[in-house]
């Protein structure tokens, strides 16, 4: 299996990196952080073979920034969201980079985002429909009118709030109607919550592309992490040395 990377045309103020790869059959047994569990519970092969593509992907991307694969697992938020861990009995915790995966077209995209922050990526073919009887299912109030005037432009509104939905580890637990996107505007920052969203879309090898990110980011953490946690705030709290200081003392 071929991986791309993709450039985003503009500057991005964090680091991150964007791959791809072709949606192939993939035995879960060569995919690492696949859980077969979770791969036992999809309906089609279809489903299957992006899921399993998607976490090949994300162990190469992984790789790329410099990790080691073997140590490390995807997890699931309360609201399903998926996130990096280290693996039971590795006793790490130096940071993992944010994720976002997601399929569309016969592709499997892959987003990192450095650690503190959180990502949302998706990716649609730029030439897909969405029928206007799903258009309120979407988008209300003064948005709704806009996309009804505008229906060329829905599959970039919905890329669009899918890549926020997913920056907020939320995915659908986010109602889109309620994600208002300035298309027209070209703001660049939305606000949800307390939370404040980059945002930036474009189009790619005939694929239209959103991706956002804000600061701060859900973690599942393990036993391993809080002790990690409780030993380091120890650490800083007191003087640590070798020895006792009697035997300091007479040195």
């Amino acid at each position: 299996m071929t991986v791309e990377e993709v450039f985003p045309p503009f500057s991005i103020p964090i680091q991150m990196r964007l791959f791809r790869t072709r949606v192939r059959t993939v035995a879960v047994e060569l995919v690492g952080l696949a859980q077969i569990d979770e791969v036992a519970t999809f309906a089609t092969a279809k489903r299957m073979n992006e899921h399993l593509s998607g976490r090949w992907l994300l162990g190469e991307a992984l790789r790329e920034w410099g990790l080691e694969v073997s140590a490390i697992e995807v997890l699931r938020t309360s609201q399903r969201a998926p996130v990096l861990s280290y693996l039971p009995g590795v006793w790490l915790n130096s940071p993992l980079p944010a994720m976002s995966v997601c399929h569309s077209s016969g592709w499997a995209y892959v987003a990192l985002a450095e650690h503190g922050w959180s990502v949302g990526f998706d990716a649609e073919d730029a030439q897909r429909g969405i029928a206007a009887n799903a258009f309120d299912m979407m988008a209300k109030g003064e948005e709704l009118r806009w996309l009804r005037s505008n229906s060329d432009r829905a599959i970039e509104l919905w890329t669009s709030k899918e890549a926020v939905q997913k920056a907020m580890q939320l995915g659908m637990h986010l109602n889109p109607r309620l994600i208002k996107i300035p298309i027209e505007e070209r703001n660049e920052e939305i606000s949800i919550e307390k939370s404040k969203i980059q945002l930036k879309s474009w189009s790619f090898d005939g694929v239209q592309m959103a991706l956002a990110w804000k600061k701060g980011s859900e973690r599942v953490y393990s036993a391993e992490d809080e002790l990690l946690d409780a030993t380091r705030s120890a650490m800083q709290e007191q003087e640590w040395g070798v020895g006792c200081k009697t035997v300091r003392g007479n040195v």
